[in-house]
């Protein structure tokens, strides 16, 4: 199977998460911001990094970039599509998910090996987990607070939509400590932490984050 990995004008990420569709046994595809076609991929990773360096708002220049149309569309299709740290703000820029990532409450960069809970485990990008499990996963962010209006949260929460939940500590303010959803179809998928850095006991926690990526072959395989 297929998985494109867009790559943004200052992404940083996008080879560590063709690394790990290749460790789960996809085949990586690399796509540019500046395409006009997503080449015939079967799931699309939206990476972290700082793309078009995070002026105006964190994705909200990235939503327009040439790709985000396909992205979009495809989204829309029933495609799993998942976004990474600065890949889930540009979700919620381009309204696949709701909601907004803002500064953290503590107004510093943060970067730690954080906990977090599968709250949901039937979407596309998590039935390798079971619900309630906890895993551990890298964050690093300076705009990860979760926020959404007290109806959407409610939403979110009673349709299940809560895909991971902060664990212990909640690293940046996020609201009901939401690290993060999907959509109503459950396969657009936004997170804050890193799955695609712990996915090799040699350069990560562990490899809990490698369930995100087998999960969209599953999928795709059984689709």
């Amino acid at each position: 199977m297929r998985i494109g990995v867009v790559t943004f004008p200052g992404s940083l990420d996008d080879t560590d998460a063709q690394r790990a569709v290749k460790l789960a046994g996809g085949e990586p595809v690399a796509l540019w911001h500046g395409d006009h076609d997503l080449g015939a991929v079967d799931a699309i990773i939206l990476p972290g990094g700082f793309s078009y360096g995070d002026y105006l708002r964190c994705g909200a220049i990235a939503r327009f970039a040439p790709i985000m149309a396909e992205v979009v569309a495809a989204a829309r299709g029933g495609m799993p599509v998942l976004g990474i740290c600065n890949g889930f703000q540009i979700l919620c820029e381009t309204h696949l998910l709701p909601g907004a990532l803002i500064r953290n409450d503590h107004r510093t960069f943060i970067c730690r090996d954080q906990v977090l809970r599968v709250e949901n485990a039937t979407t596309e990008w998590t039935s390798a987990y079971d619900e309630g499990q906890e895993i551990l996963i890298p964050l690093k962010n300076g705009e990860g607070g979760f926020v959404a209006d007290a109806d959407t949260l409610d939403r979110l929460e009673g349709e299940g939509r809560v895909v991971f939940r902060y664990v212990d500590v909640n690293p940046n303010g996020s609201l009901r400590d939401i690290a993060g959803i999907t959509n109503e179809r459950g396969n657009v998928v936004g997170l804050m932490p890193h799955p695609e850095h712990a996915v090799e006991d040699l350069t990560g926690p562990g490899t809990d984050g490698l369930g995100i990526f087998t999960s969209a072959l599953a999928a795709l395989t059984a689709s």
